[in-house]
């Protein structure tokens, strides 16, 4: 049962400046190209569309496609008592779209988010930032895709942010931010994906710079390129998204250079990602066009906070 709206507005005013995330969808030419379509409205996944929860925001979304179904994992974050928890939700659609909710999928007692999901060999995995636990920690699918168990702990240490892992040339690569300023990058590399994991000699391989440290969705492998997608945390966090071409990636050495069109997603100004966005992960689709999953937050005002409790009350 939940709590009468006086206690919830309580809280949710308490919080009158924070952030609220949605999820949209973007298409384009080339994932360094993308924008919202003409067709169909964004955002596609708003807090008020998850059903088993009271969440306050969506965000971090990564799609996977299976038999010819859109499926796509977000954090859902919800407050409990007086603290907030993300967990591991589900939406599917058809035609990448539109969306339908499902429900939670995976929860822990620790905070989970950015649910990089993939697939190996016949099986499904999701490596969610779960640094409360102090850990890296890969799941796979014992049912796909509402059934998740833990598969094996990558690297234990106590801030492994937003974890992106990726196999190139016969090795697994994994990056992850480990600073609270947003500000170090770090790699690792393995012969397999539960390792073990070596860092990499030129580890850390961004320090101090805020504005491209922090991962933001699913590196890619487009023919001889490889893209890392990063968070803008300047001046404040979440506020764009850039990318980088990884020009060298080996054993020894590791180079990049950003692509020049940046960012390459930012805050729109109005509407549901007025105020900036933090993430992104893109696919190609059969006729070459692209397609991406996004997330964008803006301000609730202490009013929108009131008939925003007042709704989920109801």
């Amino acid at each position: 049962m939940l709590a009468p709206v006086r206690v919830v507005t309580s809280r949710l005013l308490s919080l009158a400046v924070s952030r609220v995330y949605s999820i949209g969808i973007y298409a384009g030419a080339s994932p360094l190209a993308l924008a919202p379509p003409n067709v169909h409205p964004n955002p596609v996944l708003t807090p008020e569309c998850v059903t088993d929860a009271v969440a306050t925001t969506v965000a971090d979304p990564f799609m996977i496609r299976v038999d010819g179904v859109w499926h796509m994992f977000f954090e859902a974050v919800s407050w409990t008592g007086r603290s907030k928890k993300g967990e591991i939700a589900l939406a599917t659609s058809r035609d990448g779209f539109r969306w339908a909710y499902r429900r939670i999928v995976l929860a822990e007692p620790f905070h989970l988010s950015y649910p990089y999901v993939f697939r190996h060999g016949s099986d499904f995995y999701m490596v969610p930032e779960s640094h409360q636990a102090g850990a890296v920690r890969l799941y796979r699918a014992e049912r796909f895709p509402d059934r998740w168990v833990l598969d094996a702990t990558l690297l234990s240490g106590p801030v492994l942010a937003d974890t992106s892992v990726f196999e190139r040339d016969g090795r697994w690569w994994l990056l992850t931010e480990t600073s609270y300023r947003h500000d170090t990058l770090r790699l690792f590399c393995s012969r397999g994906l539960r390792g073990p994991w070596s860092e990499h000699p030129r580890s850390p391989i961004i320090t101090d710079d805020p504005g491209s440290a922090r991962p933001a969705g699913r590196v890619l492998s487009v023919a001889a390129r490889v893209i890392r997608y990063t968070q803008v945390c300047q001046p404040v966090y979440g506020t764009s998204v850039r990318a980088f071409e990884i020009t060298s990636l080996t054993e020894r050495d590791y180079r990049e250079t950003p692509f020049p069109n940046s960012p390459l997603l930012a805050g729109s100004g109005g509407g549901w990602n007025r105020s900036g966005m933090h993430h992104v992960d893109a696919h190609e689709l059969d006729d070459g066009q692209w397609i991406a999953c996004v997330d964008g937050w803006s301000r609730r005002s202490p009013r929108q906070l009131v008939d925003w409790a007042g709704r989920r009350q109801g």
